[in-house]
């Protein structure tokens, strides 16, 4: 009998533990905002840029557990800082939404005025919208879905090419044509990639890319000590982390400001990333 009560008693402490885990991922693993800073280093980044400030934001999954009110908070954030450059790649919808909600997301999303110019991209969450097209055309986003632009200076330029989702458009040579094409043609001093799915760099050819900036992988929601995630969505298994260093580029991934699939975040906060750009 005693030791039927022991085990029932460790039994016990175990379920109290995960029950106390959960709730704690749940009520405060999800909220709160870090901004996670970086400075990138590149001696091919124009004089001109230096000190050039880029927000990036990732994985908003709206109408999964992120309202407006959360959506505002994160706005307030981003115009704090006053970036030059504002990114998001991918996966701004999760759940199809009604018109008013919709018109609060756009009426939130004009309000991020960016020095130079705001991108995004779509995620593959995205593709399963009937509110994300016209949410990107209204908030004044420039669509980089497997297109370029060129933010020129007086002695340079820098490129920002995108790609949207891989796994739901998955031709990647394709969608890259047009971006190989430019470089090879003209001078081009600093080049970024956007991609919603950061495994799919692997794909990519070397040499092309100073920076590229991906989401999906949230970091893994929900991460242990010394193990790190636990799990990471098709598209992420690779690349999942914050950091690291590839023969492709310099690639960063967000965490993301979202939840997918279950509303919780354990050992990893929502954050969005910023990135001051200099050349030494």
């Amino acid at each position: 009998m005693k030791a039927g009560k022991i085990i029932l008693k460790i039994l016990g402490i175990i379920l109290s533990i995960i029950i106390l885990i959960f709730l704690y991922s749940f009520f405060i693993g999800t909220k709160g905002l870090e901004v996670k800073e970086y400075k990138i280093i590149n001696n091919n980044l124009p004089s001109e840029f230096y000190g050039l400030k880029i927000v990036h934001v990732s994985d908003i999954h709206y109408g999964f557990y992120y309202n407006s009110s959360n959506l505002q908070n994160l706005v307030n954030i981003i115009n704090k800082i006053n970036p030059d450059i504002f990114v998001f790649t991918g996966d701004l919808i999760d759940i199809n939404v009604n018109s008013e909600e919709e018109e609060k997301i756009i009426n939130i999303l004009n309000e991020i005025n960016p020095g130079i110019e705001k991108y995004i991209i779509k995620g593959n969450f995205d593709y399963k919208s009937d509110n994300y097209e016209n949410i990107v055309k209204k908030s004044n986003f420039k669509e980089l879905n497997n297109k370029y632009d060129i933010i020129y200076g007086k002695t340079g330029n820098i490129l920002i090419s995108g790609l949207d989702s891989n796994l739901e458009n998955p031709n990647l040579d394709e969608k890259l044509d047009s971006t190989y094409k430019y470089i090879e043609e003209n001078e081009t001093s600093f080049k970024i990639l956007l991609m919603h799915e950061p495994d799919y760099i692997d794909k990519i050819n070397e040499n092309t890319f100073n920076l590229i900036l991906a989401g999906h992988s949230h970091n893994g929601q929900i991460k242990l000590p010394i193990i790190g995630a636990i799990y990471t969505p098709n598209g992420s298994k690779k690349y999942y982390d914050n950091y690291y260093k590839t023969k492709k580029g310099d690639l960063y991934i967000s965490s993301g400001v979202g939840t997918s699939l279950i509303p919780i975040r354990f050992l990893n906060k929502p954050s969005i990333n910023l990135y001051r750009l200099i050349n030494k």
